[in-house]
């Protein structure tokens, strides 16, 4: 697979592009994360979702630690070309370290957070206690 494709996204001045991760089955959003140009690559390359971890400032293979691996059924770039919703199947049914189906388990009410959403399997069951 040739990577002339990877040019025509707009990276920002970091060399980034925002990704977001959506249920290929329901459309819901599952997690928001970062990918560089050679993340992006891995990820059309290999199949499973690949993101950039600021944090870590190195490649982060989603699932390595936790075992939630997203398998990469489609890939889109939105019409200004700046950001791309992967459609994953999100092994295990977790996408979030604190063990929930979405990163996006939190909603607004009445000026307040409310957690909406039940933890799946708790994070020290899948990362271990240290």
């Amino acid at each position: 697979m040739g990577t002339d494709w990877l040019d025509e996204i707009r990276w920002t001045a970091e060399g980034l592009v925002p990704a977001i991760a959506q249920d290929a089955v329901d459309g819901r959003v599952l997690m928001f994360a970062w990918m560089n140009r050679e993340a992006l690559r891995l990820t059309a390359e290999q199949g499973h979702a690949v993101y950039w971890s600021r944090s870590r400032a190195r490649l982060w293979h989603k699932g390595e630690e936790s075992g939630h691996r997203q398998v990469v059924r489609e890939i889109r770039l939105d019409c200004d070309g700046d950001v791309i919703i992967l459609q994953v199947e999100q092994k295990g049914g977790i996408a979030c370290h604190t063990g929930r189906r979405s990163c996006f388990f939190r909603r607004l009410e009445d000026g307040q957070w409310v957690t909406v959403e039940p933890v799946l399997k708790k994070p020290d069951e899948i990362y271990g206690k240290g």
